[in-house]
């Protein structure tokens, strides 16, 4: 379900967007429309799939869309959250003690996230009574057998993308399915087992868990070194998005980017047609005439060098630029006029946790971000200052794991250069070994912060960073929170206690 958000953003430069569309012969006209091709039998009509940890990332959104396509539900988890509470409206049934006892015999299919455990009783029972069982990503593969498989993967960017891709064609009235790794207020969620031919999901590198999927259209934003506590290397991780290029449907197409050249080495093995985007040079999908208007960011689309459309965005940032050109890209392969997509683009908010407003309180303006790349951290604090121009922009971030800090701790150390002061809490521990631990810490981060000419402080723990930030913060400030754990709670709760 779409809910096309109340507050329209003016046109940047204050004009109408303009469409010149010359693509007469545009390849994506011989891509199967929505209604063309003849999908599989939906096999999981009235059949029951049990779900452990149903709770989880991803696995609540697969859940949805499983039930909405008619299949009969069922999951456990530890405790009840939104996502649970949510299902349970639709009508699954959850149970929360996670026993033996717990296990529905009847069950046809079994799902498991990562965070299971192989002891865990519900598993061992359904290893027991002969049941099929499918890790999420598994499962997330048959079920795009069923539809066109749209996947969108990359170091980073991921959500965004498939959030405006999703949110296009809802717009378009293709009503696709999809799972997000973020919520969209405009998509109502982060799932949806909608009634059209197309299936829209992020495609996730890590345990190469990507490899399951088998898509029609796919996109790699990007290659960078991330993951190295499961991948060797840079080498190791271009070569599982070769594997995955090398899945697309020889008669489907992969957009990907020119500018990183390990996107090029990867796509070399690519069996399906592989177009380019970029911000420079001579790619297929080419952002040109980039401009700013009080931070909202406008370019016209060229396609192999033909004008199309101008497209504005709403969300900050110039690499949303990029995400939003792969979006338009797919789109158009989907079908959708660049009235629509120009449309869709200029009203599309952005997911929860991606640049999000949480309040403007006395002049002191408070977002959230999920960013825990380097890269991300970078582009996406140049595009706050761009577009709020604080008098100071404070930025909290909580590193997300001890191996990916001490793997990039330069990187993260120079990321920052937007930023007047960096506070640091505790690190985030997560799949980290003793080893990891001992290695890096907060205070070394901080150190590299100061280093290379930035305000840093390390702060230990989230009451103590709330109760600071209050002491300090004055009108014209911008503090933003970045991370991929629990960092919010600390913006959150400023908002509340301000």
């Amino acid at each position: 379900m779409v809910t096309v958000s109340d507050r329209k953003l003016s046109k940047p430069l204050g004009e109408k967007l303009e469409v010149v569309d010359f693509h007469t012969d545009f390849p994506g006209d011989q891509m199967p429309t929505a209604t063309t091709r003849n999908t599989q039998d939906n096999q999981f009509l009235g059949h029951r799939v049990h779900f452990i940890g149903i709770g989880g990332s991803g696995m609540c959104g697969l859940a949805q869309m499983l039930a909405q396509m008619g299949a009969v539900v069922s999951g456990s988890d530890r405790t009840a959250t939104a996502a649970t509470e949510k299902l349970s409206k639709l009508g699954v049934q959850i149970a929360y003690q996670q026993t033996s006892d717990s296990f529905p015999h009847e069950a046809q299919y079994v799902v498991y996230s990562a965070a299971v455990r192989p002891d865990h009783p519900e598993l061992l029972e359904a290893q027991k009574s002969g049941i099929k069982i499918f890790k999420y990503a598994q499962m997330l593969g048959r079920v795009m057998r069923v539809k066109h498989g749209i996947a969108i993967a990359g170091t980073h960017g991921k959500s965004t993308t498939t959030s405006m891709v999703a949110y296009i064609l809802s717009r378009a009235g293709i009503d696709p399915s999809y799972i997000i790794g973020a919520s969209s207020r405009q998509l109502g969620g982060s799932a949806h087992g909608g009634s059209g031919d197309y299936f829209i999901a992020e495609a996730c590198e890590f345990d190469r868990s990507f490899l399951n999927l088998h898509p029609r259209i796919a996109a790699v934003l990007n290659v960078e070194s991330d993951h190295l506590d499961y991948y060797h290397d840079i080498h190791d991780i271009t070569g599982a998005f070769g594997q995955f290029m090398s899945q697309v449907d020889p008669d489907g197409v992969i957009i990907t980017s020119s500018e990183n050249p390990w996107c090029q080495e990867a796509a070399a093995v690519a069996k399906a047609r592989v177009e380019t985007y970029g911000l420079s040079g001579t790619p297929d999908w080419l952002a040109t005439d980039i401009k700013s208007a009080h931070g909202r960011l406008s370019y016209w689309v060229s396609y192999q060098g033909r004008r199309s459309a101008q497209l504005a965005l709403r969300i900050p940032g110039r690499h949303n630029i990029g995400n939003s050109l792969v979006a338009a890209a797919i789109a158009r392969h989907c079908h959708v006029s660049w009235d629509v997509i120009a449309s869709a683009i200029e009203d599309f908010a952005g997911a929860d946790r991606r640049s999000q407003l949480l309040g403007d309180i006395r002049g002191i303006t408070i977002l959230d971000d999920y960013a825990h790349h380097p890269t991300e951290i970078l582009s996406t604090l140049a595009g706050l200052r761009e577009l709020y121009q604080p008098q100071r922009l404070i930025c909290v971030f909580q590193p997300h794991q001890h191996s990916r800090t001490r793997s990039l701790l330069e990187e993260f150390a120079a990321s920052f250069s937007s930023a007047d002061i960096v506070i640091i809490p505790d690190i985030y521990v997560a799949r980290d070994s003793e080893a990891d631990i001992k290695a890096v810490n907060a205070q070394t981060l901080v150190d590299r912060i100061v280093a290379n000419g930035r305000c840093g402080r390390y702060i230990p723990t989230f009451p103590e960073v709330v109760t600071a930030l209050k002491t300090e913060l004055k009108a014209g400030d911008l503090v933003v929170s970045m991370g991929a754990g629990p960092v919010w709670k600390i913006t959150h709760e400023l908002v509340h206690q301000l």
